[in-house]
């Protein structure tokens, strides 16, 4: 498994084409910050051709879209292939993690809300 890089938020204000603001690295997985605030995140991420993302659990609902290449994403032992222009929901604590069998691009949202569930 290679590196990962974070970089810090998008200028607010500016227009952008979303695919083209992250760019493929060798053998890592490359983060850029959209938005971050307390109450969630947007964040942009490519991961070159066999990189991957230790499992993980998030105590928040984060919703998933591909906007380059096909992503493989396990959520729970269940395994989705995800296409250019598909998303999907990772319900809050449940564990997951990404598989790049090819490069691709992601969004990912992250909305840090359940207190309504308390």
């Amino acid at each position: 498994m290679g590196k990962t890089f974070e970089s810090s938020e998008l200028e607010k204000g500016k227009t952008h084409i979303i695919v083209e603001i992250i760019e493929y690295m060798a053998n890592a997985v490359v983060s850029k910050t959209i938005i971050k605030k307390t109450t969630g995140n947007v964040t942009i991420s490519s991961f070159d051709a066999g990189e991957e993302l230790d499992e993980k659990i998030s105590p928040f609902d984060t919703y998933i879209q591909i906007i380059d290449g096909t992503a493989e994403i396990t959520i729970n032992d269940k395994v989705f292939k995800l296409k250019l222009g598909e998303g999907i929901v990772i319900p809050a604590h449940a564990k997951h993690h990404f598989n790049a069998n090819e490069q691709f691009k992601m969004i990912s949202t992250v909305i840090k809300s359940g207190y309504e569930d308390l």
